[in-house]
């Protein structure tokens, strides 16, 4: 009797796990432009733990993601989204309710420089194209993030995708300072929004051979990760990274904010 009754309190702790991580969510996930993308895989991942995913593109970018969305488990809508638009960023609360009736969760995978900016010509990138780089890789995740709000109302998470900033690393250049910039916001992002309920936290992944990564002239030369990462690494596998989105995306780190979770292989680590 009393092990029959032990297997069925573990049949039905196993079905409330089986519901999916991200049961019941609603999730607006940007920068899907590729299935090889972290954001990509934090979607697919997102559907396959319950998730209703909501995407935004823009412009010219807008009919890749329109295709790159079919190889989802499920079709998600699209919504018009330039970050740099006050006047997208004005209306996208609106877009995404005509899909969903809010948000729990907001995937920030947006970053652009001017390729002076990259390279090895950090000595001589003019200030505007600077200022493009931080507006985009940097400021965005501000104006996303207030955006989102008026959908955020029973609070939620909002994770960013960064490249650890603490070093200044070969040929990153002025993406490096702009991702600095992007931590720093989140921290002061996470105290804002804290008392709304709303979680701010980073991934800073290893280097990963997405469409973002060949665009960097020498991205090579970040080094042999994989002999140095206590666990190895696999610049081919995204699957690690937005594991760890999804999980912060969940309710299961209820208390974590402002915080930056290194998703390399333990490289950060070794010195």
């Amino acid at each position: 009797m009393h092990r029959r009754t032990g297997d069925a309190a573990r049949t039905h702790a196993y079905e409330r796990e089986s519901m999916g991580l991200l049961e019941g969510k609603r999730l607006l996930v940007t920068g899907v432009l590729t299935d090889s993308s972290i954001a990509f895989h934090v979607a697919r991942l997102a559907q396959q733990e319950g998730a209703t995913v909501v995407l935004s593109s823009f412009g010219r970018q807008m009919r890749i993601t329109e295709k790159v969305a079919n190889r989802l488990p499920a079709v998600p809508p699209i919504v018009e989204l330039d970050v740099t638009s006050a006047e997208d960023l004005d209306a996208v609360a609106g877009r995404v309710a005509e899909h969903v009736d809010g948000l729990d969760g907001v995937l920030h995978s947006i970053g652009f420089a001017p390729p002076s900016c990259l390279g090895g010509n950090f000595l001589d990138t003019p200030w505007p194209d600077v200022a493009t780089a931080l507006h985009v890789s940097a400021y965005s995740l501000k104006a996303l993030g207030v955006a989102a709000l008026p959908l955020m109302g029973g609070g939620g998470s909002i994770v960013g995708l960064t490249f650890d900033a603490t070093h200044a690393w070969p040929v990153y250049d002025w993406m490096g300072v702009a991702k600095a910039a992007f931590e720093s916001t989140s921290r002061y992002l996470a105290r804002d929004l804290g008392p709304k309920g709303i979680r701010v936290n980073l991934v800073a992944a290893g280097p990963l051979l997405t469409t973002a990564a060949k665009s960097i002239p020498g991205f090579e030369t970040f080094g042999d990760w994989d002999s140095k990462a206590p666990l190895g690494w696999d610049p081919l596998d995204p699957e690690p990274t937005a594991r760890t989105c999804v999980a912060l995306l969940s309710d299961w780190t209820p208390a974590t904010t402002g915080e930056i979770v290194h998703v390399d292989g333990g490289f950060h680590a070794i010195g």
